[in-house]
C-alpha cells in the first residue's frame, strides 16, 4: 500500500481527507507520523499555489512517499481580493482570528461583500512529479460575527444557497460543501488517475 504524507499539524485535516480517501489503497500519515513534527515552512509566496508547492516540495525532500500541503484563502469582491493568500496573517503575522475578522470589517465599513474561499492542493509523486487541485466556496461577507463553530473567518462568510454562515451551520454540513472538500475530491479523482495509470503500465509489462 502507498504511504501519503499530509504537511499539517491540523487533526480536523487529516481526519477529512482520510474519510474521502478512504477506498483508495493510500496510507494517510500525518508529517509527525513520519518524524517532521518540528518542521516549519514559512508561508511566504504571492498566491495560494506558491504557499502549498513550497511546503510540499520542502517535506518531500525528506520522504519518498506522496506527498500533499494546501493552503487557503479568502477572496472579498469590494476589497479587490483581499484578504486572499493573506488570510490567515491578515491583521498580523500571530494568525490571530479574531482580529483577522475584525480588520476585514473595518475595512468593508459596514457593507456586505460577495466573496468566496478557495482552497489549493498540491500532490508530489514519488518520482517529484508535481499536480494541483483546488476548489472554491462563493457566497458573501456579512457585516457582523453570527455563530459560535468553525474558525478563521468563519463566522462572516454565509456560502450561497445558505441563510446562515459557516460558524451556524456546524462542521458536518460545512464540509459537505466547503472549499477543501471540493479540493480533496479534485485530489482524489488525480490519484485515482495515478493508481489507473500504474496499474495499465504494470499490467502491461
Amino acid at each position: 500500500m502507498r504511504k501519503l504524507v499530509l504537511a499539517t499539524d491540523n487533526k480536523n485535516k487529516v481526519n477529512e481527507i482520510k474519510d474521502i480517501l478512504s477506498d483508495l489503497p493510500i496510507e494517510i500519515l500525518s508529517k509527525d507520523e513520519i518524524g517532521l513534527e518540528d518542521l516549519k515552512v514559512i508561508e511566504d509566496g504571492e498566491t495560494l499555489i506558491d504557499n502549498s508547492l513550497k511546503k510540499a516540495r520542502e517535506i518531500s525532500k525528506y520522504t519518498d512517499y506522496l506527498v500533499v500541503a494546501d493552503d487557503t484563502g479568502l477572496f472579498v469582491e469590494k476589497l479587490n481580493g483581499e484578504p486572499g493568500v493573506y488570510s490567515s496573517r491578515y491583521a498580523g503575522e500571530d494568525g490571530n482570528d479574531k482580529k483577522n475578522v475584525e480588520l476585514l470589517l473595518k475595512k468593508l465599513n459596514g457593507e456586505e461583500s460577495n466573496a468566496y474561499f478557495e482552497t489549493v492542493i498540491c500532490l508530489i509523486t514519488e518520482d517529484k512529479k508535481e499536480f494541483i487541485a483546488s476548489g472554491r466556496c462563493f457566497g458573501k461577507v456579512l457585516t457582523t460575527v453570527r455563530g459560535e463553530n468553525g474558525f478563521g473567518y468563519d463566522p462572516i462568510f454565509q456560502p450561497d444557497g445558505f441563510d446562515k454562515t459557516f460558524a451556524e451551520l456546524g462542521s458536518k454540513q460545512k464540509n459537505e460543501i466547503s472549499h477543501r472538500r471540493k479540493a480533496i475530491e479534485n485530489l482524489r479523482e488525480i490519484l485515482i488517475k495515478l493508481l489507473g495509470d500504474e496499474n495499465e503500465n504494470t499490467c502491461g509489462k
